[in-house]
């Protein structure tokens, strides 16, 4: 009987080891890693240029209207010995700066009603409802107009009694004469001629600088220069291909001294 138990068991140990199958486990390639390109999605950027462009002196309304006007400002001086300084003072305040109503559809830059004027005429709000004020076809001759208008009337007199270049006491006197009723007037007029330095016209025609002929602007054949940081004489004379005498004998200057926003004829024909 135990011989029968020892030859079953050595049975089932053979059995057991030839039903066994090898598990054999198999590892798996590394794929190779695909790398995307990377695709930038900005626009490609222009190149920047190092040069620099050069810079433009831009001129508001009032310093437009003094580049415009003071050589017509200067032949009336020279005629009338109005001050160039208080006429374009005058003309910056009455036609705001060439930009009111008067100005631009009546070429008015200085506010005179009609007075017994014959020639053409436009009506507008001032003192009182559509009061008639004169009417102009050129700019130019209202100017005429505003310096005949000051001699022709006694009471404007005792100004020309004053220095050609006292734009003070002239300021003082139109007002005192009754040309304007605000009391602020002078005071308008001084603080623009301060400001946008106008008394150098005055300076200009008493220093004997001509402009070229009794024209409208449009004719006349003038080169300014607002002067800006870093400006001189000898820079100016340079770039206008000009002298430095000559630069002084047109704007009437005893030295070579510049102010920022001082205009400058740099040529005149």
């Amino acid at each position: 009987m135990k011989r029968i138990l020892i030859v079953l068991l050595v049975g089932l140990v053979v059995f057991s080891c030839g039903s066994k199958k090898r598990i054999v486990t198999k590892k798996k390639r590394a794929e190779p890693e695909v790398v995307q390109p990377t695709t930038n999605t900005e626009p490609a950027k222009e190149p920047v240029s190092i040069i620099s462009k050069p810079t433009e002196t831009v001129l508001n309304a009032t310093e437009q209207y003094i580049l415009d006007y003071h050589l017509i400002a200067m032949e009336e001086m020279r005629k009338y010995k109005i001050p160039a300084s208080i006429t374009l003072a005058q003309g910056i305040l009455e036609s705001g700066s060439g930009r009111g109503r008067l100005s631009v559809e009546a070429n008015n830059h200085f506010g005179i009603k009609c007075h017994g004027w014959t020639g053409k005429k436009i009506y507008h709000d001032d003192d009182r409802s559509q009061e008639c004020f004169r009417k102009y076809d050129h700019a130019k001759t209202s100017f005429e107009d505003h310096s005949d208008f000051l001699t022709s009337r006694g009471r404007y007199a005792n100004l020309f009694k004053l220095r050609e270049n006292d734009y003070k006491g002239w300021a003082r006197g139109l007002r005192a004469a009754g040309y304007a009723t605000d009391r602020k007037y002078p005071d308008k007029l001084i603080s623009l001629i301060e400001r946008y330095q106008l008394d150098q016209y005055d300076d200009m025609v008493l220093h004997g600088v001509k402009t070229t002929k009794s024209v409208d602007l449009p004719e006349l054949e003038v080169v300014s220069h607002k002067v800006v940081k870093g400006d001189t004489l000898y820079s100016l004379s340079k770039r206008y291909d000009t002298t430095v005498e000559e630069l002084k004998r047109l704007n009437g200057l005893k030295n070579n001294d510049l102010s920022l926003g001082q205009m400058l004829i740099v040529k005149s024909n």
